[in-house]
């Protein structure tokens, strides 16, 4: 066992979960500066049409990739609980399902989106004005579909290892080798959005072959031996169970958003334009707090695995207790900021769009703790082999939010504010649900 491994079933429940997290916070800040250096550099040399177009193509690549990274993230709690209880031969077996299903699902995924991209950007209701760009950018991108694959399936196993720190090493260089692709295509070469695509999947390429053979060389008792049957039912059953339900939560979550951009873009290339910056921001934000819940979970699975039920309820408490507090600081600083911060994606001379992002981030920011809260009870049921409800949770949220934009958005007076407002709307109502079944579970001395 190599020293950058942690055992999350010992020492300080606090400390122990904030060690384990901040590598995890600080590799999806890495990860988050992918689309944020396009969207930077697009927005200040491209203009707002080019903006619009890699905005609303972010979040069809979101929706695409969060049913690779939700079937990754579900193996990844089978095996920190196969890890927790010390069972090596079932954990190997669990990781050769796994791998054989996702990178089966992930071949069919890519030939779909070919084949079908027209018809995707048809439904999203893409203006004439951002059309050929949108369709250059998102027919580039999806080369990196694959490389998405290979970075979380090995990512979420070293995590499940305790080991946090490598997955952050390879997505540092990644992040690093992405902004300086964008500014040689995009600036020095004048690629256009195509070059901001490009420079992503290269470096999405990087990452996910490099932690491969990391993997593969530096965790050699992982590995396949002769002799070992390492693909049977029961394991096939489990872990399609646990694979399928993260991926149902995170794709629905992420068609709602999908859902939610067609809805941003009948209000045009303004709107568009102020939403795809103002996502950017949003995400960032609240980030952190949504990597959190994922450290927590694999904190729960391997507690969860070593039968540590106090200690899981221990971790519930003191994982609540650091989330709000984070999630109450950023709202403020958010709700202060916002126009301040747009200003970074678009020219101020742009002032409609400033405007109409600034008033997203108010609304948004003033409701982290919602979403805090959400995250947290995603990685609790995910953790203790209850990934469905999850999935209900998602769903409840995301089928509120939608519902209320679209019901809402048509009213005189409402417009594009009842968009905004029906996304903190759905974290509560979700919350509510996950907090109500968590008693009755606790009660009942399921976990």
């Amino acid at each position: 066992m190599i020293a950058m491994k942690k055992d999350l079933t010992k020492g300080n429940v606090t400390g122990t979960m904030l060690l384990f997290a901040g590598s995890m916070i600080l590799g999806n800040l890495l990860q988050q500066c992918y689309n944020i250096a396009d969207t930077l550099i697009v927005g200040r040399y491209l203009g707002a049409s080019a903006l619009a177009a890699v905005g609303s193509a972010y979040t069809l690549m979101t929706f695409l990739t969060s049913i690779i990274i939700g079937l990754c993230m579900g193996s990844g709690a089978v095996f920190s609980v196969y890890y927790g209880k010390k069972e090596a031969l079932q954990m190997k077996k669990s990781m050769m399902t796994s791998f054989l299903f996702i990178a089966g699902v992930t071949v069919l995924l890519n030939g779909m989106v070919f084949v079908g991209i027209r018809g995707i950007l048809y439904v999203l209701q893409v203006p004439e004005t951002v059309y050929e760009l949108m369709y250059e950018y998102v027919w580039i991108i999806f080369f990196g579909i694959v490389f998405v694959f290979l970075y979380n399936y090995f990512a979420f196993l070293l995590r499940a290892l305790g080991n946090s720190f490598v997955p952050l090493c390879f997505l540092g260089v990644a992040a690093v080798l992405n902004i300086l692709l964008d500014i040689l295509f995009v600036m020095e070469f004048g690629m256009g959005v195509g070059g901001a695509a490009f420079a992503t999947v290269i470096a999405q390429g990087v990452s996910g072959i490099g932690i491969g053979i990391y993997t593969w060389v530096k965790e050699p008792e992982l590995r396949p031996q002769r002799g070992e049957k390492l693909v049977e039912g029961k394991t096939a059953v489990e872990v399609v169970r646990n694979s399928l339900a993260a991926c149902v939560q995170q794709s629905v979550m992420n068609f709602g958003i999908l859902m939610i951009q067609g809805l941003v873009n009948s209000f045009g290339t303004v709107v568009m334009a102020a939403f795809a910056a103002a996502v950017k921001i949003d995400s960032f934000a609240y980030m952190p707090a949504q990597e959190f819940g994922n450290a927590f979970s694999l904190f729960i699975s391997q507690n969860h695995g070593a039968g540590k039920s106090q200690r899981i309820e221990q971790g519930m408490r003191r994982a609540a207790a650091v989330s709000m507090s984070f999630c109450a600081v950023i709202s403020a600083g958010i709700f202060v900021l916002a126009p301040v911060l747009m200003r970074i994606f678009v020219d101020r001379k742009e002032t409609e769009i400033i405007q109409a992002g600034t008033e997203y981030l108010r609304v948004e920011g003033s409701f982290y703790c919602g979403i805090g809260l959400l995250f947290l009870l995603y990685g609790f049921y995910r953790g203790i082999e209850k990934p469905e409800m999850s999935l209900v949770l998602t769903i409840l949220s995301l089928g509120t939010r939608v519902l209320l934009a679209y019901a809402l958005s048509p009213v005189p007076g409402i417009g594009v504010r009842g968009i905004w407002w029906a996304i903190p709307i759905g974290w509560f109502l979700a919350d509510a649900v996950g907090l109500l079944y968590m008693k009755r579970i606790k009660v009942r001395k399921a976990f």
